[in-house]
């Protein structure tokens, strides 16, 4: 049987987004988790590198894209901490385990385990039934959502970041490493939205400039009741189109909501923009999906 119904790709064309049953096994989705506690163990990271990660959109290009540290990061893991978790002199003030927002942005090039999810099997018969011809892998994230501090993901698309021509090129995978959940921070989208275009784009500053990013246009504001909540259960995934609006309230619950999370684009016939935070690198070219 195909991971991927017939149901579901309409499901994904008409809404922008498809949430499907076991991609994952349990025990593969605890062994994903170890090998995060393991990286996270195994960190080493430079003082001036303890950045925090912001989560609001006033706040985004000031904390995140202005970093060197941020827009180097695409051929690299490197690590991105939730907000109030150092102290003056940068020392941890939770377990470390506790501090992160995420862990990125190539897992699926660097970690053999991570590299195997991304080019399961069933992840590239999805791409091969969504018609996808020559996908690559754009760039990959652990995301923690920390009990009690993980932050608010305010209405975004991801094409805002990761841009192309023509649009309509990039697909999220998202993948549940524990229950997501209406209590944890689950996604929240707007069924339809990825057919009304672009409203904005985070794009690179000129060489020299200050800010190093900058936002052109801005994200409208939505009615609450237009948004769904997408529940997932352990194993499970959501496929996110690029240009569909969604969001994660903040975790106030006592339970994480570990994610792992990667962006394929078809290479076929785009052009990738130059304007993007992410830019291949010579060490790490955009990999294909497709291993055979």
């Amino acid at each position: 049987m195909d991971f991927l119904t017939d149901h579901d790709i309409q499901k994904y064309l008409a809404d922008g987004y498809v949430v499907l049953d076991g991609l994952l096994t349990p025990q593969e989705c605890e062994e994903l988790r170890q090998r995060m506690v393991e990286i996270v163990e195994e960190m080493d990271v430079p003082e001036h590198c303890r950045i925090t990660f912001s989560t609001i959109q006033d706040e985004q290009a000031e904390h995140q894209g202005n970093a060197d540290y941020f827009l180097t990061s695409g051929d690299k893991i490197r690590f991105f901490f939730e907000k109030g978790v150092f102290n003056a002199e940068g020392e941890f003030m939770v377990p470390k385990q506790r501090s992160l927002n995420k862990v990125a942005h190539a897992l699926h090039a660097h970690d053999p385990l991570f590299k195997k999810v991304t080019h399961s099997p069933r992840v590239q018969g999805a791409a091969r039934k969504l018609g996808l011809v020559r996908p690559v892998v754009l760039q990959s994230m652990f995301i923690f959502k920390q009990p009690g501090i993980g932050g608010e993901v305010t209405q975004h698309q991801d094409a805002t970041f990761l841009h192309t021509e023509p649009l309509g090129r990039v697909l999220g995978v998202w993948i549940a490493l524990e229950d997501a959940t209406l209590d944890n921070g689950c996604l929240w989208f707007i069924p339809g939205s990825h057919t009304r275009g672009l409203s904005r784009r985070m794009v690179r500053s000129p060489p020299g400039s200050f800010p190093r990013t900058a936002f052109v246009g801005q994200e409208p504001e939505y009615e609450e009741e237009r948004f769904i909540p997408a529940p997932v259960k352990k194993g499970g995934a959501i496929l996110i189109h690029g240009e569909v609006v969604h969001r994660s309230a903040a975790n106030t619950s006592q339970d994480s909501r570990q994610v792992y999370t990667f962006h394929l684009m078809e290479s076929q016939d785009t052009q990738w923009s130059p304007d993007n935070w992410l830019q291949p690198s010579e060490e790490l070219p955009f990999p294909s999906l497709y291993t055979s």
